[in-house]
């Protein structure tokens, strides 16, 4: 198939989020919690093009090849036997906080709002491939040295972590569930964007339900209040694009080598488009913030609630995440941080009591 160019698509992203795919991103319909600060009105980085040279991108122009790039796809328009799940979890702690951002501002410490970082416990401003794979990890699973990070989330001027693992889910975002293959070494992104407006937030194909608390759901900020209970902690669900051009693990917007889904014409299901045919996983944080009561002084490192975004960059050993991908995602389970599906006990799991493969 053709490819582009080196150019960015100016439409590439704006034709992405025309569609509203059925079960992915679906929109809120609360009402907007006040005027939107205008774009570009945050603290922190403004997702410029990068411009600065790393250990992945030497000449500095943002783009990471793919090596060895996938070509010749074309986007499965297939219909497999219904599965209600297709996913695993990859459970992984909160390891440190910096204002350091390895995507959008490689080798720059100290130039990004502050972020919280789970996984890999080595994440900075210098973080390449090759510097997490194989690295220490706060995940479940060894095996998994990614890098997840996200704004950190203050009260007053108190810094407010997720307490043990956080749900994070790789699930199948297409129709054809068995057409999902594994992320590529050194695939980045960053999904949803700290400029946006509390509009753009919603209308976002990632916002799953927003911000929610209590009984409070579909908040496009940060609720006012919560219930002062110990069960009741401040959420958030954010879902990733999960279709791939296969050309590059990097470009300079972070953003336009993946697309969301699609509808398939004339059907309810869902599929890549044709300029991004590769599935891979669809990435879900699900993530927990310990705080209730008066939420007056909650905010992001970010700025507003709706400034939400968050960062991956994959650095699983290939053999155990092909294995999850094979047996929960393209096998139709639902799947523990082990690859093991309760309702299914006879399919067995996928790694052992340590969370490794056999």
């Amino acid at each position: 198939m053709r490819w582009r160019s080196k150019r960015l698509p100016a439409l590439l992203l704006g034709s992405a989020l025309v569609a509203t795919v059925l079960g992915i991103g679906t929109v809120a319909t609360a009402a907007d919690p006040g005027s939107p600060t205008p774009a570009g009105s945050h603290a922190g980085h403004t997702m410029a093009v990068s411009t600065q040279t790393s250990g992945d991108d030497p000449d500095g122009d943002g783009y990471v090849p793919a090596v060895p790039q996938v070509t010749g796809v074309t986007p499965s328009t297939a219909t497999p036997p219904p599965r209600y799940f297709h996913e695993f979890q990859a459970n992984c702690s909160v390891t440190h906080t910096a204002p350091d951002d390895p995507i959008v501002y490689p080798g720059q410490p100290g130039k990004s709002h502050d972020h919280t970082f789970m996984g890999n416990t080595t994440t900075n401003a210098a973080s390449t491939t090759a510097s997490l794979y194989g690295g220490r990890t706060t995940c479940k699973a060894p095996a998994d040295a990614s890098a997840y990070w996200m704004p950190s989330l203050y009260n007053g001027d108190k810094k407010i972590l997720p307490v043990g693992p956080q749900v994070i889910y790789y699930k199948a975002g297409v129709t054809d569930y068995t057409s999902v293959r594994p992320f590529p070494k050194g695939l980045r992104f960053v999904v949803g964007d700290p400029t946006q407006s509390a509009d753009e937030f919603r209308r976002d194909r990632g916002f799953v339900e927003g911000w929610e608390c209590g009984d409070s759901f579909f908040n496009v900020d940060i609720p006012a209040s919560c219930p002062s209970r110990p069960d009741v902690q401040l959420n958030i669900r954010m879902q990733a694009p999960s279709c791939w051009e296969g050309r590059y693990l990097d470009t300079p917007d972070h953003k336009s080598h993946m697309a969301y889904p699609i509808v398939k014409p004339g059907t309810n299901d869902n599929m890549c488009p044709a300029s991004h045919p590769v599935a891979l996983p669809m990435i879900e944080f699900k993530m927990a913030f310990p705080v209730n009561g008066d939420m007056s002084r909650v905010r992001l490192a970010s700025g507003r609630g709706y400034s939400f975004h968050y960062d991956f960059f994959n650095a699983w050993e290939e053999r155990t995440l092909k294995a999850m991908v094979d047996h929960c995602i393209v096998g139709g389970l639902q799947c523990d941080a082990r690859g093991y599906d309760q309702t299914h006990p006879q399919r067995g799991a996928v790694l052992n009591a340590d969370y490794r493969l056999p």
